[in-house]
This record gives C-alpha cells, sequence and structure tokens, in this order.
C-alpha cells in the first residue's frame, strides 16, 4: 500500500511538473536549427562517408548549411514556428513548419544554383539537397509529435474516458470532436455522430459513423454504452426551439454543449468551454422578432427611466435599452447590493454611458418628484414591484402601497413633468387575479388605462401609457427554475406544488423584447399580452431538470397549492377580447373601461386604508375595486363569502 501511494505521489508529481513546464521558445528555435546542423551532417555521411568528406566537400557542405540557417531563420520567425507550446502541438503548427521550411528551402535552392553557375565543382548535388530537406522536415514534425504524445501518455488521466455522440456534423461539430481527440484534458471518447442531413447517415467521419437522429438512436447509444451527448453550437442554435433534444433528456442521456454560436470562435481549448445544456434550451418557443430600428428611433438620444432596474426584468431592460445610445439612463431601486452590481455591470460594458443609479423606494412621494424634477426621464419603464405570491398573501399592505401607490406615484409624476411615455410591466395573474399580488396589479393596470383614458379626453397632457402583461419568466428571481437547480445540487427533494400545476414560460430577453416593441407601437391606453406559447407542465420540468443534472435519484414531492396560487395562469379574462398587431406574438386586451375620476377615489381610499394594516379590510377594498378577485386557498376567502352575503341581502331587499 506504502509502495502504491509512493508511485502515485510521484506520478502527481512528475505530471505537475510537465503541465506547468514551458519549454522557452528561444529552445525551441535553438533545437529547429540544430535539427537542420544535424540533417545536413548526416546526409553528407550518407553520400559520402568519413573518407571521402575532402576539405573541399566539408566546405562545401558548411557553406550549405549556413546558406539553409539562414533562410529558414528568416521563415520560421515569419511564421513563428517556435511559438507554440509542443506538447499542445496542433495541425495549424505543423502547416506553419511545412510553409517555413519549403519557403526556406527554396531560397537556398535557388542560392545554391547561383553559386554553381559561378562555381561548377560545387558538391550540393540535387539529391544530397532533397534527402536534407526531407529529413529536416520529418525530424520537425516528428518531434512535435512525439513530445505531444509522451505527454498524453504520461498525463493521461486514470479515470475511464467518457463515451460521447456529437450532435452536429458541419465545421462547428468537427471542431469539437478534433478537440476532443487532440486534448487529453476532455476525457472523452468519441464514438459516433448524429445528423439530421439524410445525405451524411452511415458515412464515416473522423473514423467513426454517423447516425440518424431516429426510433433506433436509442438502441445504438446503449449498444455502445454511450449517456453522453455533446450538441455543437451550430446544432444547439437550429434546434434551440423544437422538441429534438427532449427524447434524450427523457432516455436519461446527458447533454453537452459549448459556448453559443455567437461567441463561438471555432476553438474549444478547455474542458471549461464545455458546459451542460440547460433546461431553458428545451422549452420550444418559436424565435421573437422585434422591429429594432423603430425601438432605437424613440429610445436614441432619450433620458430614460426604469423602476426596479436592479430586478430580473428591469435590469435586462436597462441592458437593452443600452445598447440603443439613449442619452441616459436612470436606475431606481431599493435593493441597494442589486443595484450596485448593475452599476459595476454597466461600468464594464458600457463605460460612456451616461447612468444615474439611485436607491429609493417609490411609495415615497416627494423622493420621487425630487428625481423627476432634477432627471426629467422622457421614457419610463415601471417594472418595480413586489411580485411572490405567497409573500404578498402575508403581507397585504406592502402589496397595495409598494405596487399600487408606487404606481400611482410614478404615473402621476410622469404626467407632471411630461414624460413622452409610460410602459408599465403586468403580469398573467392580473387576469381574473386569485391571489393579492396579481389583484395589485390588475388595480395598477386599472388605474393607468383610465388614467390615459382621462388625459386623452381632457386633451391636457401628451404622455401615453402602455401596460404589458406576461407570464413567467425563465430564471427570474426566485422563480421555480433557480429553486428547483439549487434543490437538485442539495440532493433534493425537488418540490412541485401540484401535479397538474400548468404555468406559460419566456426568456427575461424575449419578455423584455416585447415590452420595448410594444411600448414602441403603442398609442395609448392598450394593455398589450404576449403570446407565450404552450405551458409548461411543471411536473414535467421538475423531471427534465433532474435527469438533466445526471443524478436521477433526486425525488420529488408534492406541497399542495401555495395561497392564492392557481393550477394554471390566464393571459385574458373570459369577458376580454383580444385585437391583434402588428407584431404576432403581441395582441392588445379589449378590457373593461373604468372612468378615472372614480377609480382615483377607491384607490385613494384602499391605500389609506391600507395604513391601519388591518388585512380583512384592505383586502375587502381590493374586491371591491376588482369584482373578478376571488382568494384560491387562503383565509381571504371569507371575505369572499362576506361580500356575497352583502350582495345577495342588497338584492332581497330590492326585490
Amino acid at each position: 500500500m506504502i509502495v502504491y501511494l509512493k508511485e502515485f505521489c510521484m506520478s502527481n508529481i512528475f505530471e505537475n511538473f510537465l503541465s506547468n513546464r514551458v519549454l522557452p521558445r528561444f529552445s525551441i528555435f535553438l533545437i529547429d536549427h540544430l535539427m537542420i546542423i544535424f540533417s545536413c551532417i548526416a546526409m553528407y555521411l550518407v553520400r559520402y562517408g568519413f573518407s571521402g568528406l575532402t576539405p573541399a566537400v566539408r566546405a562545401d557542405g558548411i557553406t550549405l548549411t549556413l546558406l539553409l540557417i539562414f533562410f529558414n531563420t528568416i521563415f520560421f520567425v515569419t511564421f513563428r514556428t517556435f511559438s507554440g507550446i509542443l506538447r499542445f502541438s496542433s495541425f495549424t503548427d505543423l502547416m506553419r513548419i511545412i510553409y517555413s521550411l519549403v519557403l526556406g528551402y527554396l531560397l537556398t535552392y535557388i542560392a545554391v544554383w547561383v553559386i554553381k553557375r559561378f562555381d561548377p565543382e560545387f558538391s550540393a548535388s540535387n539529391m544530397i539537397f532533397s534527402a536534407i530537406f526531407f529529413l529536416n522536415l520529418s525530424l520537425m514534425i516528428f518531434s512535435r509529435i512525439l513530445v505531444k504524445e509522451a505527454y498524453e501518455s504520461i498525463t493521461r488521466s486514470t479515470v475511464k474516458p467518457v463515451n460521447v455522440f456529437i450532435y452536429g456534423t458541419r465545421q462547428a461539430g468537427i471542431s469539437v470532436a478534433k478537440a476532443l481527440k487532440g486534448n487529453s484534458e476532455f476525457n472523452y471518447r468519441l464514438m459516433g455522430f448524429i445528423s439530421d442531413e439524410q445525405h451524411m447517415i452511415g458515412k464515416q467521419l473522423m473514423g467513426v459513423t454517423i447516425y440518424a437522429n431516429d426510433e433506433h438512436i436509442f438502441r445504438t447509444l446503449e449498444v455502445k454504452d454511450v449517456k453522453t451527448i455533446i450538441v455543437s453550437p451550430q446544432k444547439m442554435e437550429e434546434i434551440r426551439n423544437s422538441n429534438l433534444l427532449v427524447n434524450f433528456v427523457d432516455h436519461n442521456i446527458s447533454l453537452l454543449t459549448t459556448v453559443p454560436m455567437s461567441e463561438w470562435d471555432g476553438t474549444l481549448a478547455s474542458k471549461s468551454q464545455i458546459k451542460d445544456v440547460q433546461i431553458e434550451d428545451l422549452l420550444p418557443r418559436d424565435p421573437i422578432h422585434v422591429n429594432m430600428l423603430r425601438i432605437a428611433e424613440i429610445l436614441e438620444g432619450k433620458r430614460v427611466m426604469v423602476t426596479g432596474a436592479a430586478g430580473s426584468i428591469g435590469s435586462e431592460i436597462v441592458r437593452q435599452v443600452a445598447s440603443f445610445n439613449p442619452y441616459s439612463i436612470i436606475l431606481i431601486d431599493q435593493a441597494e447590493t442589486p443595484l450596485h452590481n448593475m452599476r459595476l455591470e454597466l461600468q464594464e460594458k458600457w463605460r460612456d454611458l451616461r447612468t444615474e443609479l439611485i436607491v429609493a423606494d417609490i411609495s415615497n412621494a416627494s423622493r420621487m418628484e425630487q428625481v423627476f424634477i432634477r432627471t426629467r426621464p422622457q421614457y419610463i419603464f415601471h417594472a418595480a414591484a413586489y411580485k411572490h405570491v405567497p409573500m404578498m398573501e402575508d403581507n397585504v399592505s406592502e402589496s397595495v402601497q409598494t405596487n399600487i401607490l408606487g404606481a400611482k406615484i410614478v404615473a402621476d409624476l410622469a404626467v407632471k413633468y411630461k414624460a413622452l411615455r409610460f410602459g408599465m410591466v403586468s403580469t398573467d395573474k392580473a387576469v381574473n387575479p386569485s391571489n393579492i399580488m396579481g389583484c395589485s396589479k390588475r388595480i395598477c393596470e386599472i388605474y393607468v388605462q383610465s388614467l390615459a383614458k382621462h388625459l386623452e379626453k381632457t386633451g391636457v397632457s401628451t404622455t401615453k401609457f402602455i401596460t404589458t402583461r406576461f407570464g413567467n419568466v425563465l430564471g427570474s428571481n426566485g422563480s421555480v427554475i433557480p429553486l428547483f437547480r439549487e434543490q437538485i445540487r442539495k440532493g433534493g427533494p425537488v418540490t412541485v406544488t401540484h401535479p397538474e400545476i400548468i404555468r406559460y414560460f419566456m426568456t427575461i430577453p424575449e419578455a423584455c423584447q416585447l415590452v420595448l416593441e410594444a411600448c414602441a407601437m403603442g398609442e395609448n391606453g392598450e394593455i398589450y399580452i404576449f403570446d407565450m406559447g404552450k405551458p409548461v407542465k411543471i411536473l414535467d420540468l421538475a423531471k427534465r431538470m433532474i435527469r438533466l443534472s445526471g443524478t436521477p435519484n433526486v425525488k420529488i414531492e408534492f406541497t399542495g397549492l401555495r395561497h392564492g396560487e392557481k393550477l394554471y395562469e390566464e393571459l385574458l379574462n373570459i369577458k376580454e377580447i383580444t385585437k391583434p398587431t402588428h407584431h404576432e406574438k403581441i395582441m392588445i386586451a379589449d378590457v373593461r373601461a373604468y372612468e378615472y375620476g372614480e377609480v382615483s377615489k377607491q384607490i385613494d381610499d384602499l391605500i389609506r386604508v391600507s395604513y391601519d394594516y388591518d388585512d380583512m379590510r384592505t383586502v375587502k377594498k381590493m374586491k371591491e375595486l376588482v369584482p373578478e378577485f376571488r382568494s384560491i386557498n387562503s383565509p381571504y376567502e371569507a371575505v369572499d363569502r362576506l361580500l356575497e352575503k352583502i350582495t345577495n341581502g342588497t338584492e332581497v331587499r330590492k326585490s
């Protein structure tokens, strides 16, 4: 045992020594010149022998050697044949050697030809010259191959390599395969390719067979003991919005990929560039195209304010707005640390952009007015809100004061200080709300829309108001995917509230693109809803995330619906009708109109009651303002029953 440990330690020390030591460039440069000298001496000895090396032959041989050294030095420096690390020599490095030697020997041959014109006795025949060239070329190429093979043999992992298939047979897939074969760090063994191109099926590529992605592929993977597929970045772009990868996950096949095609430089240098395929990549969604030119026209050179700028949606809006060259961006949030992180990101990526980061509570009217006086925003994206359903069920007054009062203050200030557009981010939970958070956002919608129509009638303001309504965004703070990811990392269990619960999903960048597009196209007072694609069953999502993680023993537990949680969300009320827009993914909800004066009075009453911190009274006010608000799995169902009794009693008295 002790002997084994000593051998293991020595092996590790030797391997670390080799890994950390790099031969200096001058040493490689010198060795290459020694190979030229050796090639000349060896070929002259083969041709003339020791006895035939007369002083004249030796003098001619020295002349030829010096010429070869001179001209090859020029091209060694030109092609930098000595600049690579020998143990990582690639085909490109070998081609540089060939180019430099061919050109160096060609110039030497011309020089020898000139010498022979003046000295016909010069002893450098074409046969000797050719022999020296081929010996020199062989030594330089095979020395690098030998060093590479010796290094890989010594440092090769004792761990059994992982059998893999590569999905994709175009250039990116081939580059990945070459990297796997040429670098022992990866510890993968290429067993085959998968292709969707019919003319490639059954052919050989890099010594392995190309297979079709059909019903037989899983049998092939089983026979070849392959449980991992690396998807080339090019193929990843092609199939991102399809179901082609889902079948692999459902058969417990691990999926890996590299950096996105937008960042792909054609090489795969280290294992850190290979990463797990994310669950976001497996949710089928049609790609979204927005009118970037139209958005640029309205935002370029403008002062833009984003509330909730440190949150998931707000921060992405900031990033997208920054790319349209605004005059300035005013970022408002009360979360100090995330706002500081945004400051660092903006300094790194948009160093020349004017930004003002303000820690402020949007429900503080005097503070917000002071901000508006100083910054005078022309475009406002209002993303600040409390969004977690269970938290707001337990903190009703905070939901009212932040979501409703905050939106009211920012909207009123937008009018007062003559902002051009006000875009509010809403949610599908505002439709037939079943919880406090959803109802608070519906009240925000009602206020903003009624204010827009009121201003349109009176003509006292040119501020246009637009509301956008969409569902869950993938990877947002506190959303289900980061939660599941963390639970899986800890070994489970993964908690799902109900086996039948479904949700709509959209990526954060997609959602924000549609917010910008809707704000660009909006006339005034519209509530835009987005086509969220097909809903996703949360249980299926959890199962696939577990399979993707490679830890199939993680259990799933059902915890029951939380307070105010629905089995499914709606983007529209049953009574609402949608109208199309020029964008196929964006529609306008034709919702019930409210009279501004009455709405404003009711909201003021609601806000006043919220400061009494009597949850039941506050919820009662909310339900009176939004009659379709029916609590589910919540203590506020008692308020629904009370309102029903009051309504029924009123109807009885009338009859």
